[in-house]
């Protein structure tokens, strides 16, 4: 593992520094331009074409997860190995101990380890390191900083990968993938982000994901909810609002179904809380019977111009999207899920690309 290694490039601009600069992360695409990310997806759509490649061989990366996962554990396990590497999957709620992330915490409570060990003892083992790490529900402006993906990135000497925290990037790159397979290029098309029901508040990470890749690949983004308590924090939506605005498209909130769905190209189904009541989710109740009509259907799919629809999986049938989109051929949510074992093959090979001693 010790020695700078040096790997033949297959993209047609550096997505990695060059030796002595700082560290390349995949944390946000907010962080990447659109020129870079249109990369990833062009690389991704070779390899889903079968082109081979084995960039990875004699190399490793360590999968932390936090929290439970279908998809994202299977597509990244699947995708090192189908690039000739070696993925190491840690249960890092369950089968290690508890983990601190604050500097200058006296760790005299559940936490037997800080980031800045485990950091940089993984970095020693390996040469990515992934994480997933959902928000606790306790305290927004605490938890919108990301600390423990954060505090991995700084202590940290190889590139680190975001599985899902506060938002979910490989899942951008998966949806826009899906959708310029489907639609060719999106720029100038109307993507609906809607809240659709679920029985309890759930992470806004996808939300706050959808609209930063709508919005940064130039598309006209509406986001409807039932009430404006649900609207994302002001980080995603004055980025969606500014990456609309250089690349040519729009970017608006509304409550009006109708309005919403008139003339959508795209249409994306995600429930989230309002973050007015995070971490205190009693007063919610009200502003989410708002949105109890807010099923996607064939009614709401019928005033759209004849768009595909998708969700980032897993999805409560006839809660969120009705039986008869889910089954029709504009849903797009398999190929979605699909496509985040190839984006997710660019980004690892992009990052290990990256020079280390």
């Amino acid at each position: 593992m010790n020695g700078t290694r040096s790997y033949g490039r297959v993209f047609a601009f550096p997505l990695w520094p060059e030796s002595g600069t700082e560290m390349r992360h995949f944390l946000s695409t907010a962080d990447w331009s659109r020129t870079e990310l249109q990369a990833l997806l062009d690389r991704a759509r070779a390899l889903k074409a079968g082109a081979s490649c084995a960039s990875l061989q004699g190399q490793s990366i360590a999968l932390l997860f936090f929290n439970p996962s279908l998809r994202t554990r299977t597509s990244f396990d699947i995708g090192a190995r189908q690039l000739g590497g070696h993925a190491i999957v840690l249960d890092a709620k369950g089968a290690t101990w508890p983990m601190e992330f604050s500097d200058g915490t006296i760790m005299d409570g559940d936490a037997e380890e800080h980031v800045r060990e485990a950091a940089r003892v993984l970095s020693r083992y390996v040469d990515l390191i992934a994480i997933r790490c959902f928000p606790k529900f306790e305290n927004w402006q605490t938890e919108r900083e990301d600390p423990m993906i954060t505090a991995f990135a700084r202590h940290a000497t190889v590139p680190v990968i975001n599985m899902e925290t506060i938002v979910h990037p490989c899942q951008e790159l998966a949806l826009m993938l899906a959708l310029q397979e489907r639609l060719g290029s999106v720029k100038g098309k109307t993507f609906l982000l809607t809240w659709v029901p679920h029985p309890k508040p759930l992470n806004t990470a996808v939300a706050n994901s959808a609209i930063l890749i709508a919005s940064k690949f130039g598309m006209n983004v509406r986001m409807l909810v039932p009430d404006p308590v649900y609207r994302l924090d002001d980080r995603y939506m004055d980025a969606a609002q500014r990456f609309a605005g250089e690349e040519g498209g729009s970017f608006e909130m509304t409550t009006d179904v109708e309005a919403a769905y008139s003339g959508a190209d795209a249409v994306y189904a995600k429930s989230w809380g309002a973050l007015p009541f995070y971490g205190n989710w009693g007063g919610e109740a009200q502003y989410r019977a708002k949105g109890a009509g807010f099923m996607i259907d064939e009614a709401k799919m019928a005033m759209t111009n004849n768009a595909v629809v998708s969700h980032c999986l897993p999805m409560r049938r006839n809660v969120k999207i009705a039986d008869a989109v889910v089954d029709s051929p504009n849903f797009l949510g398999i190929e979605e899920a699909e496509n985040r074992l190839h984006v997710q093959k660019a980004v690892m090979e992009a990052l290990s690309h990256q020079s280390r001693s």
